[in-house]
């Protein structure tokens, strides 16, 4: 037999789960989407940057390819991020924001690296780089004939000068010109 407090005392308890349910379930419902609060701010518009690196010589696709994104503030990067290419040597991203300024690096194995700012100004960009094969160093020990031909030496840009044109009228003096005096004094013999 039950006890006469035993049941009034479950009703009492199921009805205040109940009711215990229903207020933590108000809350969820009265959140307005419009309004989120005086601190909110919306994150900013992003661009959708589709980067495709293909070969110098012969234009095909290098897979596998590291494309480095460093998104700049002035001059200092606020980090990175890395993406790969996939076999058509294409690589997405899309979380830059518009009007930032992102320093671009691809860096593959058996090409030069290759380096670039560019500023993202639409929502939509299309970059096609083209990755060359890496030259030969330059040594001191081999013969150069590009620096062979010229006489000038690193850094010289001006032209050399041309000699002053005889004057034609002029009366020639065939007299000899004496010496200048010696700068310091000479030792009688």
């Amino acid at each position: 037999m039950v006890s006469m407090f035993g049941r009034p005392s479950f009703r009492l308890t199921a009805l205040l789960a109940a009711f215990g349910l229903a207020l933590s379930l108000l809350p969820l419902h009265a959140q307005d989407t419009q309004k989120r609060g005086r601190k909110y701010k919306a994150p900013p518009a992003t661009a959708r940057i589709e980067v495709t690196i293909l070969r110098d010589a012969n234009g095909k696709p290098v897979e596998n390819a590291a494309v480095i994104f460093h998104p700049m503030e002035g001059e200092r990067d606020k980090g990175n991020m890395e993406l790969k290419t996939n076999e058509d040597g294409k690589t997405i991203i899309d979380v830059l924001p518009i009007g930032d300024t992102v320093r671009l690096q691809v860096i593959a194995k058996g090409f030069q690296t290759y380096g670039q700012d560019f500023k993202v100004d639409k929502a939509e960009l299309a970059i096609e780089i083209k990755l060359k094969r890496p030259g030969e160093q330059y040594s001191i020990y081999k013969p150069h004939p590009e620096a062979a031909n010229s006489d000038k030496t690193p850094g010289e840009d001006k032209p050399a000068e041309a000699a002053p044109a005889p004057v034609k009228d002029a009366p020639q003096d065939n007299q000899e010109k004496p010496a200048p005096p010696p700068s310091q004094p000479q030792p009688n013999l």
